[in-house]
């Protein structure tokens, strides 16, 4: 179990009475969750050394609970917001991904300030589904991240070659796009050639694959001004940024692999032209050792340095 530990490590940071707040505040105030976005202090995406370093926390809206061999790993909520406010507290976390459920909770718990909150937006490709392909639009939108005074928005686009159903979601990703820069709202775009394997959505995680779905995302919407690649790490990674122009953040990869050797692929990934920074989200919030000071700490070494 993860709860004890942690819980006794960040009490200062969320005290049972926070939370009773939190819940008071849902059930009996729900005009406290725009008031709470709209007190939040904020700052500049970009800033300082230019380097991003998110904690993503947007898994449970697509069911994927699971980490590693427990598969409920995520389902307790404060368990999660207790993880978040660990990392959110540490020197070098730039802010947090996640859906309005969670970025609510957050802002109602006062652990928004003075960072970066970016809204994601399509989570109904539920994992495991029949329809898991069907990424559908059923997180936050454009409108409702600018008028919850958001910092930027982050999109899924799974790419299968073989499946029809593919199409509709390029076009909603591409209006997605479009409004984005409309709104001035930058826009994070994790892209992957993905395929049915066993009756389970895999990504190719081949470099060429990768390649090919950063220029098929790079193309998306009227305009890229505000477009940023969410990219994984995978082998060769400098023909990777070679193909594309566009301001890249890594993502977290495989909670199975041997810490230090995931640490290092991020390392020499964050030194290339191009790449600005990591979102890591089960990797850090659940490290295998369950010390997620420890891993959130040095994962933002690797960002901003020491």
């Amino acid at each position: 179990m993860h709860t004890p530990d942690v819980a006794d490590r960040v009490a200062p940071l969320v005290s049972d009475d926070a939370f009773a707040r939190l819940r008071r505040a849902r059930h009996r105030d729900p005009e406290s969750i725009p008031a709470a976005l709209a007190a939040r202090t904020r700052r500049p995406l970009v800033r300082g050394d230019g380097r991003l370093f998110i904690v993503a926390a947007d898994h449970p809206a697509r069911g994927a609970l699971g980490v590693r061999r427990d598969p409920m790993a995520m389902a307790g909520r404060y368990d999660l917001l207790r993880r978040l406010a660990l990392a959110l507290s540490r020197p070098g976390v730039d802010g947090v991904l996640a859906t309005a459920d969670v970025i609510e909770d957050l802002a109602l718990l006062g652990l928004l300030h003075g960072k970066i909150a970016v809204g994601s937006m399509n989570r109904g490709g539920l994992r495991g589904a029949a329809f898991e392909m069907d990424d559908r639009y059923t997180g936050y939108d454009v409108g409702s991240m600018v008028e919850s005074r958001l910092d930027a928005a982050k999109l899924l686009l799974r790419v299968n070659l073989e499946d029809a159903g593919t199409a509709a979601t390029l076009e909603a990703t591409a209006h997605a796009v479009t409004a984005a820069a409309r709104a001035k709202l930058p826009i994070m775009l994790e892209p992957f050639m993905s395929e049915w394997v066993d009756r389970r959505v895999v990504n190719d995680l081949s470099t060429e694959a990768v390649i090919t779905s950063v220029a098929i995302a790079s193309g998306l919407g009227a305009s890229s001004a505000y477009s940023w690649l969410k990219l994984p790490v995978v082998a060769d990674m400098e023909r990777v940024m070679e193909a594309a122009t566009l301001p890249t953040l890594l993502l977290g990869g495989d909670t199975d692999g041997d810490p230090d050797e995931t640490y290092a692929s991020w390392g020499a990934a964050l030194a290339l032209p191009g790449v600005h920074g990591l979102v890591v989200g089960r990797t850090l919030l659940y490290p295998q050792d369950d010390d997620v000071a420890k891993a959130v700490d040095i994962a933002a070494s690797l960002v901003h340095g020491n």
